[in-house]
């Protein structure tokens, strides 16, 4: 069942998003060589507790024998999400892939980025520009009247067209009284299908794109997504609302 928003939560949402747009700002900018994510991800939780949130995936999971342990997902080159942040230190010329939920008062907002670590191959900086563009290229189809699969196949001719794949295993969401609402939004899709799209929607759009092959396969901790054939991922996004027939975000 989708969930249309009122203005008012609306504007909650908005709210738990500022936060996040706030917590990737604010890591993001700490993000170089020789930092650990360990080190990002206790930034992250102090801050989000000081703004009298709390962190939307620090024990979030469908299984209670492995709920997720941290407040940041940080994927490293070929983690393409869900990444568990640790000791390693981040080294020159890789790609890190930032995703942070929060709650406050009872909504959630969800958002994502990914950063150079230091100098990157020019590969990579065309990957991070080619995801980060397509998901802008997905919110402009947010729009009354479009269906969930024109944001779909926005994001997918954007990614393509420049030699990249869009990862087909895991989708956007619906957001705000849940973390994970409906309606599912892949990053590929025939336009003019899925379902419609309404005023009063909120929407988590998250372009996650490979720079070789579109398949991906789990890590042992049963949480962290890995390019089957090793080669680096980028993630983007952004929760959306769809007000007064536009899309607008929220997570900026």
């Amino acid at each position: 069942m989708v969930r249309i928003k009122t203005k008012q939560e609306i504007e909650l949402i908005r709210e738990s998003s500022r936060i996040v747009a706030e917590v990737l700002k604010l890591v993001g900018a700490r993000v170089k060589p020789g930092i650990t994510t360990v080190e990002l991800d206790r930034l992250a939780e102090d801050f989000i507790r000081s703004m009298g949130a709390v962190p939307a995936f620090k024990g979030y999971g469908h299984s209670k024998a492995n709920p997720y342990p941290a407040t940041l997902c940080t994927s490293v080159d070929d983690e393409v999400v869900h990444g568990i942040p640790r000791r390693r230190v981040l080294r020159e010329g890789e790609i890190l892939s930032i995703d942070v939920g929060v709650k406050k008062d009872g909504f959630f907002g969800d958002a994502a980025a990914s950063f150079a670590v230091g100098e990157v191959s020019d590969e990579k900086q065309r990957l991070l520009k080619a995801t980060e563009e397509s998901l802008y290229k997905g919110i402009e189809q947010a729009v009354v009247g479009n269906r969930v699969h024109d944001i779909s196949h926005a994001v997918q001719d954007h990614v393509e067209a420049r030699g990249f794949s869009v990862v087909r295993d895991l989708v956007g969401h619906g957001v705000g009284v849940e973390l994970h609402e409906e309606p599912a939004i892949p990053n590929y899709g025939k336009p003019g299908t899925g379902m419609k799209l309404q005023e009063g929607m909120t929407l988590a759009i998250e372009p996650m794109v490979n720079a070789g092959t579109w398949q991906v396969q789990i890590a042992p901790d049963g949480w962290t997504v890995l390019t089957r054939d090793g080669k680096p991922s980028a993630h983007f996004e952004h929760t959306v609302a769809i007000v007064d027939g536009k899309p607008e975000i929220l997570s900026q």
